[in-house]
C-alpha cells in the first residue's frame, strides 16, 4: 500500500467492483489472505472473541480490538474492515472508537444497532436500540473521524427483530446520518438482497457466514445483487479449528501426528509466508 489513507484505497476498490474480504483472526492469517491475492481483509468481533475463548457477546474491549487491527493491518498491507460491535458504549464511546480504529490502521469499521450485550447476527433473541439513537451514533462518528476517507459502515439487525421494511427504513436513516455503506445482517436470499438494494440505494456490505440465516451464495451472486463488499468472517477460523480437532484425534489415537504431516504447513512454507530466511536480517512489514 502507499502512504495514502487505507479508506481511500477501499473506496477505490468499491468503485471498481465488489470487494471480497476474507476474515483473518490474527496477523499470520492476514498475511495468507494478502498473499492469496485478496484486496482487503476483515476482522470479525466474533472471531476475535472466539480465539480469546469467549462467545460473541461483546466481551472484547476496544483496546484488544485495536491491537488486533494494528497487527493485521501491518501484516496484510491491505485495507482492513473491522467489526466495532455496538461501538463499546453510547455516543461518546462511539466517537472514541472511530478515532482509535482509524489510528490503529483500519480502513473502515461497522457498528450495529443492537442493544448491549449484543448477540451474533445470525441468532434469534436480539434487541434493537431506536433508529434515532443509532443515527445519533453514526452522525457523531462521521463528524469525529480523522479523515473523510475513513469508511463508516452501519449494520442493521432489524430483519430478524422487526421486518425487512424496517431494515430498509433504518438503512436510509443511517445513510442520511453519514454512513457510507449499509450492512443488512441476516438477509435470507437473493430476493431479500434485491429488495433491500432497491429500497436503499447506495453501497451494501453482505455477510456470507456459514451455518447462518443467509443462503450460501458466491461473490458473483452478491455482485449481481448490487453489493459492494462481501465478507467471509469466520470461514478461515472454522477451517482451521476443524483441522486442529482432527489433528488432536490423530495424536490421541496414534500417539503421533505422522499420519497427518501432509496436511500441515511445512517449516519452509511458514518461513515463505513470513518472508523470513534463516541467517539473514528479517524486515518487518507486508
Amino acid at each position: 500500500m502507499t502512504n495514502s489513507h487505507p479508506g481511500a484505497a477501499l473506496r477505490t476498490l468499491m468503485e471498481k467492483g465488489i470487494v471480497t474480504a476474507p476474515g483473518a483472526y490474527n496477523a499470520l492469517v492476514a498475511r495468507a489472505v494478502s498473499r492469496a491475492g485478496f484486496p482487503a481483509v476483515y476482522i470479525s468481533g466474533g472471531a476475535t472473541a472466539n480465539v480469546a475463548g469467549y462467545p460473541d457477546i461483546g466481551l472484547i474491549t476496544l483496546t484488544e480490538m485495536c491491537r488486533t487491527i494494528r497487527e493485521i493491518a501491518d501484516a496484510s498491507g491491505t485495507p482492513v474492515i473491522a467489526d466495532a460491535d455496538t461501538g463499546y458504549g453510547e455516543v461518546e464511546c462511539c466517537v472514541r472508537t472511530v478515532i482509535e480504529y482509524e489510528r490503529a490502521g483500519a480502513a473502515a469499521l461497522h457498528i450495529e444497532d443492537q442493544v448491549f450485550p449484543k448477540r451474533c447476527g445470525h441468532l434469534d433473541g436480539k434487541e434493537l436500540i431506536t433508529a434515532s439513537a443509532m443515527a445519533d451514533k453514526i452522525s457523531a462518528m462521521a463528524a469525529a473521524r480523522l479523515s473523510r476517507d475513513f469508511v463508516l459502515i452501519a449494520r442493521t439487525d432489524a430483519r430478524h427483530v422487526t421486518n425487512l421494511d424496517d431494515a430498509i427504513a433504518r438503512a436510509n436513516l443511517y445513510r442520511e446520518a453519514g454512513a457510507d455503506v449499509i450492512f443488512p445482517e441476516g438477509l435470507h436470499d437473493e430476493s431479500e438482497f434485491r429488495a433491500f438494494a432497491q429500497g436503499s440505494s447506495g453501497h451494501i456490505l453482505a455477510n456470507m457466514t456459514e451455518f447462518g440465516k443467509t443462503k450460501h451464495m458466491c461473490v458473483e451472486d452478491f455482485r449481481a445483487l448490487g453489493c459492494s463488499i462481501v465478507i467471509f468472517p469466520l470461514s478461515l477460523m472454522r477451517m482451521s479449528m476443524h483441522a486442529v480437532e482432527a489433528g488432536l484425534v490423530c495424536l490421541r489415537e496414534h500417539g503421533s501426528l505422522e499420519p497427518v504431516l501432509k496436511s500441515m504447513q511445512s517449516r519452509k512454507e511458514l518461513y515463505e509466508l513470513l518472508r523470513y530466511t534463516p541467517g539473514s536480517a528479517w524486515h518487518f512489514g507486508a
